[in-house]
């Protein structure tokens, strides 16, 4: 498999004045460091998170750092389609065209089942069934765009003990987080994929692919294994502390992969990129391994058949409903 050639950085984005970006997920961790590399790159970039204030804090650091940067923030949850809704109903009266989504925003691990407002598993519907329905709304704008691409973030969790569970998709009969986990990563690659099958057949003129971070040092390790832990410490919230200072990377370093997706003449259609180094826990980008189930193109087709109906999207021209 072919790598990228050379040690690629922030430095080697091309300018991208005029482009609209979208990230979701972005006040902090891999999110903001993309939306921080895009506003410096030129990029009008809108930010979007479920934490108003950190929103607030996120475009003042921006700023700081790129005074001139054309930015904002944008309320949106994915992990409710009300909401989806109302960002893109309030982001298409605003825009006409979109040249970059990036589907960054997660949720990792809760210890106990959670759901979403819709009643979904919430890393399920939050990591992967919301940004199916994003894209899927926002089509419309990114048909309008020019060079439009579209990145999922996914994970090395794809690869272990990951398999869509269609009996039991939302984990109702007995929930395991990091199967659950591993489930809405190995979706997102999925969708990735199928979306840029689809967007060849119909026309839609969209690069689509995705990428991993490694293990990068952000607020995903302890958000999720937060959740309903009565303020003890969970297992791999104690082994990120305890390991992460040797096998991981920055927040910064974890975003290069999602910025080459996005912005590199090299990143290809249907691509996957991620660290190099040792168990693609940290190091330069280049092609990240992709698992046996995510090449399995009758996974991602049903995958894709069952969302639709679960979100109420349509997948058409025109907006949905």
């Amino acid at each position: 498999m072919p790598k990228v050639s050379k040690v690629w950085t922030t430095q080697d984005i091309p300018r991208q004045d005029g482009r609209l970006a979208l990230v979701t997920g972005a006040t902090g961790g891999i999110g903001y460091e993309a939306a921080l590399a895009l506003a410096g790159a030129g990029a009008e970039v809108v930010l979007t998170g479920r934490n108003d204030a950190k929103g607030d804090v996120a475009l003042n650091r921006i700023r700081t750092v790129h005074p001139g940067a054309n930015i904002r923030y944008a309320h949106l949850d994915l992990a409710s389609l009300a909401s989806v809704r109302a960002f893109v109903d309030g982001f298409a009266s605003r825009h006409q065209a979109l040249a970059l989504l990036v589907n960054n925003a997660g949720v990792m691990m809760p210890p106990t089942r959670h759901t979403t407002q819709d009643g979904f598993e919430l890393q399920f519907g939050t990591n992967y069934l919301g940004h199916y329905a994003l894209t899927a709304r926002l089509l419309p704008l990114l048909r309008a765009g020019r060079d439009v691409r579209v990145v999922n973030v996914s994970s090395g969790a794809h690869r272990i003990q990951a398999d869509i569970h269609f009996d039991d998709l939302q984990w109702e009969r007995s929930y395991r987080p990091w199967p659950a986990y591993a489930q809405s990563k190995l979706a997102m690659l999925l969708f990735a994929f199928e979306l840029q099958r689809r967007s060849d057949t119909h026309g839609w003129g969209l690069t689509c692919n995705a990428c991993h971070p490694g293990y990068a040092l952000t607020g995903l390790q302890s958000a999720g294994p937060g959740l309903g832990s009565n303020g003890r410490r969970t297992l791999i919230e104690r082994l990120s502390a305890a390991l992460g200072p040797y096998v991981a990377q920055s927040a910064a370093g974890g975003a290069l992969p999602t910025l080459f997706a996005a912005t590199s003449p090299d990143a290809k259609p249907a691509g996957y990129y991620g660290p190099q180094g040792r168990f693609e826990l940290k190091g330069p980008v280049g092609d990240a391994i992709i698992g046996e189930k995510a090449r399995d193109k009758s996974l991602a087709t049903r995958l894709w058949d069952v969302s639709g109906p679960l979100v109420g999207v349509q997948w058409t021209e025109e907006a949905t409903t």
